[in-house]
């Protein structure tokens, strides 16, 4: 299989990001991980899915992340 990466397409999964090749969305793979899952769990459930592919799952959420712009706000005494 050729090296895995996010696409985001309207008529897959409703248009949520997801490994190429795959309906496997970032979000999901992110659950598993924070679930404790190891790569190699993960792999065993979805036999399409590749080591890289879950790579850039998390690489393109730490990108999405980075665009991110928090706006602090004050803190209000109670």
């Amino acid at each position: 299989m050729p090296t895995q990466t996010v696409v985001s397409d309207p008529k897959i999964m409703t248009g949520k990001p997801v490994v190429s090749g795959t309906r496997i969305t970032v979000e999901l793979i992110l659950e598993k991980i924070a679930a404790g899952q190891t790569f190699d769990q993960i792999l065993a459930s979805h036999p399409r899915l590749t080591k890289e592919g879950i790579l850039a799952a998390v690489h393109y959420a730490a990108n999405v992340l980075k665009m991110d712009e928090v706006y602090p706000t004050p803190r209000v005494a109670s």
